[in-house]
């Protein structure tokens, strides 16, 4: 443990960006309120794992400083974590059954809607940035703050997609690499083959294209390479809340801790998401990682690597 205590101590800083949630979050089986969330929460404690992490977002005066414990607990950094009068970020949620469709029954943005991200002076030389889903307005404006990040890497979504295209845009001239969902790159590509879409996407500016496709693993594109990485199969999922970002999270805090951004890595940190995400859908929120250690990760990466081994057939 105190080897791999240092080796992140050791690793370069992830500054992430995005929102601090309280979710209310039902399946078939179970209701929870008030539970912890965000894109920014979920981000920053699967990359704590790997790197040291720095959140930058605001809550309101009602968010309990248990969560904000928590955080620390994990390493996260909260210097960059406004506190302000009024009510946090609420969003609710249903999944059905089969956890393949959420139906969002309430979004509160609260204080989130006059967020304007303000870096730490000194966060501002931050090596690896991820600018989590929040307005690309606001993804533009921290990357004005940040002094020649080695690697920068943004999410989005199909809100921004369709209504603030030209700002998006303006972000994906910036940043290394993109993450989306399938249905988001066929959006913003117009292209229904997802090889297509990446090669529209990455005329516009990243590097990198990663498409998360849920249960179905998460796409690589990369130059003219493709790397493809399956869902880690779990015998049941409690939640699924968080797992993109969990994903976002491992990746950029994988990357982070090796501190080595060549095509090999970013295919190992792809591998490190995917791995991620599968312990975050494991529970609740993100009382998965409560319990996680550096130990069962490495369990569960050398599984996955068995899960892909072959050999090739002859004949």
């Amino acid at each position: 443990m105190m080897q791999a205590q240092a080796e992140k101590a050791a690793a370069s800083p992830l500054l992430v960006v995005g929102s601090v949630a309280l979710d209310t979050v039902e399946t078939n089986r179970e209701r929870r309120e008030d539970i912890l969330g965000g894109a920014a929460c979920f981000s920053c404690c699967a990359a704590s794992f790997f790197s040291p992490t720095r959140l930058v977002g605001v809550v309101g005066n009602d968010f309990p400083t248990a969560h904000e414990d928590f955080l620390r607990r994990r390493g996260v950094d909260l210097a960059g974590l406004e506190r302000v009068p009024g009510r946090t970020f609420r969003w609710a949620g249903r999944y059905a059954a089969d956890f393949n469709t959420r139906t969002t029954l309430d979004t509160q943005l609260n204080v989130f809607e006059t967020f304007r991200p303000k870096l730490p002076p000194a966060w501002t030389e931050s090596p690896f940035v991820f600018l989590a889903n929040i307005d690309p307005v606001l993804q533009l404006g921290v990357l004005e703050q940040v002094r020649r990040p080695r690697f920068s890497a943004c999410d989005t979504m199909n809100f921004w997609i369709g209504g603030k295209r030209v700002e998006l845009l303006r972000v994906l001239a910036r940043v290394d690499m993109l993450l989306l969902n399938d249905e988001e790159a066929r959006q913003l590509s117009g292209c229904a083959s997802l090889p297509a879409a990446a090669k529209v996407i990455a005329a516009m500016g990243p590097k990198a294209v990663v498409i998360k496709r849920g249960d179905a693993g998460a796409l690589l594109f990369q130059g003219g390479d493709v790397f493809a990485a399956p869902a880690f199969p779990l015998d049941g999922v409690v939640d699924p809340t968080g797992a993109g970002d969990s994903f976002a999270g491992g990746f950029m805090g994988c990357l982070a801790g090796a501190g080595d951004t060549s095509p090999r890595s970013v295919r190992s940190a792809v591998v490190a998401g995917t791995v991620l995400a599968s312990f975050c859908v494991e529970d609740f929120s993100l009382d998965r990682f409560r319990t996680l250690d550096q130990a069962q990760i490495r369990a569960r990466l050398a599984a996955y690597a068995e899960l892909l081994r072959f050999e090739v057939p002859r004949f």
